[in-house]
């Protein structure tokens, strides 16, 4: 099955869910936020939401920096 992953096709197995897509392309689960077609995915949902052909999925993990402010915080697109 064909998905688009942060713009680039991706071959997926079926009846892959959220947290599989996401331990295969090793990113930390708690660590990201995930936006399939356009609508914002609750964490909660990462282990219902089964991916179907033609999904695109936006994948943004969220990056620590500097000054330890309140706002110092940042996100950057997984690939």
């Amino acid at each position: 099955m064909h998905v688009q992953v942060n713009g680039e096709s991706r071959h997926v197995r079926e009846e892959i869910n959220v947290t599989g897509l996401l331990r295969d392309l090793q990113l930390n689960v708690e660590r990201v936020a995930v936006e399939i077609n356009l609508e914002i995915l609750d964490r909660g949902d990462f282990d219902a939401r089964t991916l179907h052909e033609g999904d695109r999925i936006e994948i943004l993990s969220f990056i620590g920096g500097g000054g330890g402010g309140i706002f110092d915080c940042g996100f950057l697109i997984a690939d």
